[in-house]
């Protein structure tokens, strides 16, 4: 007896072959005329503009705008994804100057899939990729459709964790300037001490004071702080802190030849000790600024090493 409710049925998956034999004469043709599924599918609403539109001597399959203009182009693959589509996925888009770029595959490999994750965490906020899995299925006897799942896309995580990606990198580089830059103004100087070593994208750098376990140290911080530093770290903790004892004793005779005062952490919790001077400036400071903070960044390390040295070299 018929009780009026809704038949629930099985879906059947079938190849995709069997729908459109041919991707740039079947599937593509199809999508053209019907990019609305596909729009549904990703949450966009789509009009193509143009099939197989030149890009130097290659041919994007489709590009389409969505609903604020912003150009799309999508690239189709009736078989797993390859290297040589996700090269054209992303020309097209660089060349055409698209917004979004959507790539459609059967399989999506695991690697195509990690690198479009790649491209959404790398690239602006507004600047989008998908990857696409197209299956058919029948949902009756004689009628197949297409079903389109979205397995990597864009997301304000993504993006999130792709800005602070790119805050580290700038970060690092901006430092390693810095410090390229100090060590420029301090050979001309004619301040030695550091000449050999090389640059780093750390947040320090030094050299061996000729004590064993002690280290002289630049410092410039993410906290627009810079300074200078002795840092201890002997073979042992009671070696370490034997030493830091001894220099705190001549604590008011190394201050006066330093001309102001340090900080001075014994750190008894850690197995290192330290002494140090910071003053405010650092890499994070306008690039203008920078001559200055070395220069103080210089004098303060050739102070520190002659007030602080010769009661170093006498332990």
């Amino acid at each position: 007896m018929d009780d009026g409710r809704m038949k629930i049925g099985r879906i059947q998956r079938v190849p995709v072959r069997e729908l459109w034999e041919r991707e740039d004469t079947g599937f593509t043709v199809w999508l053209e005329q019907n990019v609305d599924v596909l729009g549904e599918a990703l949450g966009l609403q789509l009009s193509v503009l143009e099939r197989e539109q030149a890009v130097g001597p290659f041919r994007a399959d489709l590009v389409a705008e969505d609903s604020e203009g912003r150009l799309v182009i999508i690239e189709n693959q009736l078989e797993p994804t390859n290297h040589d589509h996700l090269g054209k996925v992303v020309t097209y888009f660089a060349n055409l100057d698209a917004k979004t770029a959507i790539w459609v595959s059967t399989d999506p490999r695991h690697e195509h899939v990690k690198a479009v994750n790649w491209l959404n965490e790398s690239t602006p906020a507004d600047q989008w990729f998908y990857a696409v899995l197209l299956e058919a299925v029948f949902i009756e006897e004689g009628i197949a459709a297409p079903l389109f799942t979205v397995i990597a896309g864009p997301s304000s995580e993504g993006k999130a964790i792709g800005n602070e990606k790119k805050e580290h990198a700038d970060r690092h580089l901006r430092r390693l300037t810095f410090w390229e830059e100090l060590l420029k103004r301090a050979k001309a100087k004619g301040f030695l001490h550091h000449e050999n070593r090389q640059p780093t994208t750390r947040a320090y750098f030094g050299v061996s004071t000729g004590t064993p376990g002690t280290s002289w140290l630049y410092h410039t911080w993410v906290n627009g702080k810079s300074g200078v530093t002795l840092y201890i770290l002997a073979r042992d903790r009671s070696e370490t802190k034997r030493i830091f004892d001894l220099l705190y004793a001549a604590r008011s005779e190394i201050e006066s030849a330093f001309g102001e005062p340090l900080q001075w952490e014994r750190l008894d919790e850690k197995t290192s000790s330290r002494i140090h001077h910071k003053f405010n400036g650092s890499f994070q400071s306008p690039e203008d600024n920078w001559p200055e903070i070395q220069d103080e960044l210089i004098d303060c390390m050739d102070r520190f090493i002659a007030s602080v040295g010769p009661h170093l070299s006498n332990i």
